[in-house]
């Protein structure tokens, strides 16, 4: 069994994306979205008008907290061989009920891929005033080019 992280938000966080649950690397690292060719934080930067890349984990987090943006996975657990949501099985989702009330500032919700809004759905469906935006993964297993995932993701935060 293998579990996601806490969840990064606050009380002005506004803007959530998900992802389904932390691959091997993050889950070694105790980081989001840790793989180094994962995507997700190159373009987080560049949608957010900074040229360079943190490193450092610390900053990644707070660039996410200035802009009012929270991560979380869908699932609390799972039973999963490797890094690939296909192999997903006896899953449990997060407790997105108390988040909400705890966060209503939230409003929108960004999928991080297909899966974890499939996996949200199939939950939660569609919960009332809350925008949902499904974006390609991030994740290096996704071959769409790194120009194209950027352009994809770029149009929500472009219109946030």
């Amino acid at each position: 069994m293998i579990y996601s992280f806490p969840p990064f938000v606050n009380k002005e966080t506004k803007i959530l994306i998900l992802g389904t649950m932390p691959g091997i690397a993050s889950l070694e690292k105790q980081q989001y979205y840790a793989h180094p060719r994962n995507h997700f934080w190159k373009i987080l930067f560049t949608v957010l008008g900074k040229t360079v890349v943190s490193e450092i984990y610390e900053e990644r987090i707070q660039l996410l907290t200035r802009n009012k943006i929270g991560i979380w996975d869908v699932l609390q657990n799972c039973e999963r061989k490797g890094s690939l949501d296909v192999h997903i099985k006896n899953q449990q989702p997060n407790n997105f009920k108390k988040l909400f009330d705890e966060h209503p500032a939230i409003k929108t919700i960004v999928f991080n891929g297909k899966e974890s809004h499939r996996y949200f759905i199939k939950s939660f469906g569609k919960i009332k005033g809350i925008t949902y935006h499904v974006m390609p993964s991030t994740s290096p297993a996704n071959t769409m080019s790194f120009e194209n995932k950027l352009k994809s993701w770029s149009v929500v935060f472009d219109n946030l």
